[in-house]
């Protein structure tokens, strides 16, 4: 991957002051798109080996420094997903997944992330045997801990994956209704490989969902999969935030529409470097383009601890590619705030942190 240049000292300052939030809250930063077992660091999953006795393949996972080397060049999305399925056979008991949603909160709030949008994966937990409530709730425990500690508000997304049958994903989505009914899970996504997967195969799963009062429903188009799949997602599924959504731009009709329908896209720039999706970096994200088409957007990292940076990384490679200005970026975050799944409350809150750095940063430059 080429080296992603950094930007000045007053530019990274600025982008860390801006308030931001987790994947499925709108920032001024929020992260919206974020897997929690793609923030499982080497160093972590080795200590988990230890920990349970767990055999890994050692043509895959031999040292700290060769996994993290053999993480910088994934050849595309499946490639990654080799990886990144096998690893989570380390997460077993709760204090592992409440230590895993731990050490990533710990990890952005010095980044400046003020609210988290969460992705997790129960079937491929309950898959190998893990309760389903030890899973919730660990992740639980561990961000209602971040929050004490960091003041970083959360939410929890379940993501079906595609590369499993329907039916596997059918039954996940019922028995998730009780921790939706709770407040625990406030929403249904879908990951994974999309070879071989358009939206359309998937239209029962969000009918059950809707059934079941998911309050909030996303999926994963768009990043590999043509343009139309991004419209299946929002025209035929009825789903209006779509992550990554990238190959949108390649129908410029398309981006109108979306942005009639004021459809929420979730952005992962150094994802799509490190999988090929922009093999030359990220000035070739389709951002600006989004920009002039008024189609509402936020920036996040996708799985970091595999795709070399957290989310202010992501900022930082953002305005390295474009240099925008405060405006542009005060015009990023307000969206985010506006398309997160939070509540009025807690979007105001953002609201009105957002006003106060761009006030305290009224005339200096970045």
């Amino acid at each position: 991957m080429p080296s992603i240049q950094t930007c000045s000292g007053h530019a990274v300052d600025f982008l860390r002051a801006l308030p931001k939030a987790f994947e499925n809250r709108v920032p001024p930063q929020c992260e919206h798109h974020i897997h929690i077992e793609g923030s499982l660091e080497p160093a972590m999953l080795f200590k988990l080996v230890e920990k349970h006795g767990v055999t890994l393949d050692p043509a895959m996972y031999s040292t700290i420094e060769a996994l993290e080397e053999r993480y910088r060049n994934f050849a595309n999305l499946d490639d990654f997903l080799a990886y990144f399925n096998k690893a989570m056979d380390v997460l077993i008991d709760e204090s592992d997944f409440a230590a895993l949603s731990y050490a990533y909160l710990e990890r952005v709030a010095g980044d400046g992330l003020k609210h988290a949008e969460i992705f997790f994966d129960p079937q491929a937990h309950t898959g190998r045997g893990i309760a389903l409530d030890v899973v919730v709730n660990g992740l639980k425990k561990g961000l209602k801990k971040g929050q004490t500690a960091f003041g970083i508000t959360s939410e929890l997304i379940m993501c079906f994956v595609k590369h499993l049958p329907v039916s596997s994903a059918l039954d996940a989505v019922r028995e998730m209704q009780p921790f939706v009914e709770s407040g625990d899970v406030i929403g249904l996504g879908a990951d994974s490989s999309e070879v071989n997967n358009p939206p359309s195969k998937f239209a029962e799963i969000y009918s059950l969902a809707r059934e079941l009062s998911f309050p909030n429903l996303t999926m994963h188009s768009g990043e590999e999969g043509p343009a139309d799949w991004v419209r299946q997602t929002v025209f035929d599924l009825g789903v209006n935030r779509v992550d990554h959504g990238f190959h949108a731009a390649d129908d410029l009709e398309l981006l109108d529409e979306l942005a009639r329908r004021d459809t929420f896209l979730t952005l992962c720039p150094l994802s799509n470097v490190r999988l090929q999706v922009t093999p030359e970096g990220v000035h070739q994200s389709p951002i600006p383009l989004l920009l002039g088409k008024g189609v509402k957007f936020s920036i996040n990292s996708d799985d970091p601890a595999y795709f070399g940076g957290y989310i202010l990384d992501n900022y930082v490679a953002v305005q390295a590619a474009f240099g925008f200005d405060k405006a542009t970026w005060r015009r990023i975050c307000q969206n985010g705030i506006d398309g997160s799944w939070c509540s009025a409350e807690r979007k105001q809150e953002l609201f009105d942190e957002l006003a106060s750095v761009m006030e305290a940063w009224e005339g200096k430059t970045i």
